[in-house]
């Protein structure tokens, strides 16, 4: 590691800390040391939502074919192939399939054996 590249340690740093990714690092804003990026990020009024409640939550299950279309999705989507608006049908055309059809195309995709 060079020179350049040594990263200081403790909690000299916490002021270039991004307040949106790293909301603890506006715990203390007092010190002098806080840049007005960090200070003006949360306003006075801003406070966090609290976690949902998993009981509130609908029951209602998803269509086949609705289950498919977030599963081809999340499989373009690991495997680095973004969907041109034009392929939307034929995603919805896919999706359509039976599940056997769409776990081996999801299998091509990810070119699992």
């Amino acid at each position: 590691m060079t020179g350049s590249q040594v990263f200081t340690t403790g909690t000299a740093m916490l002021h270039d800390l991004d307040p949106y990714r790293f909301p603890a690092a506006l715990v203390d804003d007092s010190g002098p040391e806080w840049t007005s990026a960090a200070r003006s990020a949360m306003e006075v009024c801003d406070y966090y939502l609290p976690a949902p409640d998993p009981e509130s939550r609908l029951s209602a299950p998803l269509e086949p074919a609705d289950r498919r279309r977030l599963e081809l999705h999340a499989t373009l989507t690991t495997a680095g192939i973004a969907p041109l608006p034009g392929d939307l049908d034929a995603i919805e055309a896919l999706c359509r399939l039976d599940d056997t059809t769409h776990l081996a195309l999801r299998r091509w995709i990810n070119h699992a054996v």
